[in-house]
């Protein structure tokens, strides 16, 4: 999208057709992950050279969120490095058993995914460490939501993600604080068109449909993917949209509630008519 829409990058393409980009290109594109994800739209920054970029880059965030996570969980990013993965499940494992889910999820998974993205953008962690740990990280996740029955009939939340949001652990952290709870939850996994997420919510008489949105969905396909949805499913059915991409939407759009926070997920589940009190 972005070669068609601003014109970089522009990689060359080897014997099979694959792309091949340049260090350079590698080190803008590290930049712009950065950035974007400190609010700045990305037509404003292709413009900019990789010196601009960087001092832009070069801010420093507050030590709450860029120092402490990666203090916090210096194990774990070392045995991440050392590529011992067994070394990596044990310690997720081990978090998950003495925290147990919710917890683990709040304390653990959160923070670590701040850490790993941080060291994926100031080039410590790898891009395929990245994919190491996310799949990690999901096998644990999926392990401890099949041990957890759900007690409550309603509400029934169908969970998904829209074409082109491939970030499958937020959609999953989401499942997890809702299973502590008992919730009835229905995950599609990601990439769901909308006529076919509209069928399975009728199909499996979902009271709610739950959409996840990452940082770096684009900010005016969170809006037009959640109007499409709104105006296509039944009003009958509720309409919810969580994640950091969810941020995006700085209006606020009829039938559709916003989920910042995982805490308020759980206080929607909570409230809905006929969740009894846990």
């Amino acid at each position: 999208m972005w070669e068609r829409r601003y014109g970089f990058p522009q990689p060359a393409r080897d014997q099979f057709g694959e792309r091949v980009y340049l260090p350079q290109d590698i080190e803008k594109l590290r930049l712009l992950k950065r950035l974007m994800d400190r609010g700045h739209r990305p037509g404003k920054l292709m413009g900019l050279d990789v010196e601009t970029l960087a001092r832009l880059a070069a801010a420093p965030l507050p030590a709450t969120d860029a120092e402490a996570p990666a203090a916090n969980f210096h194990e774990f990013l070392r045995r991440l490095k050392d590529h011992d993965m067994q070394g990596v499940r044990n310690y997720l494992a081990q978090a998950l058993m003495q925290q147990g889910l919710r917890t683990f999820v709040h304390e653990t998974v959160a923070p670590l995914n701040a850490a790993i993205g941080q060291g994926w953008e100031s080039g410590t962690i790898e891009v395929f460490e990245e994919h190491l740990y996310t799949e990690q990280m999901q096998r644990i996740l999926r392990g401890a939501i099949m041990n957890l029955p759900a007690y409550h009939p309603v509400p029934k939340i169908l969970l998904t993600t829209l074409p082109g949001e491939q970030h499958e652990l937020g959609l999953l952290m989401a499942e997890a604080v809702l299973a502590v709870e008992g919730a009835h939850c229905v995950s599609l996994g990601v990439e769901m068109p909308v006529p076919d997420i509209v069928q399975a919510a009728l199909r499996h008489g979902a009271h709610v449909v739950g959409l996840s949105f990452s940082i770096a969905f684009p900010a005016a396909a969170v809006a037009e993917g959640l109007h499409n949805l709104r105006t296509t499913l039944p009003p009958s059915i509720a309409l919810w949209a969580g994640g950091r991409g969810s941020g995006h939407v700085k209006r606020p759009m009829a039938g559709v509630q916003l989920v910042p926070e995982l805490f308020t997920l759980v206080e929607l589940f909570k409230a809905w008519p006929g969740t009894p009190a846990k």
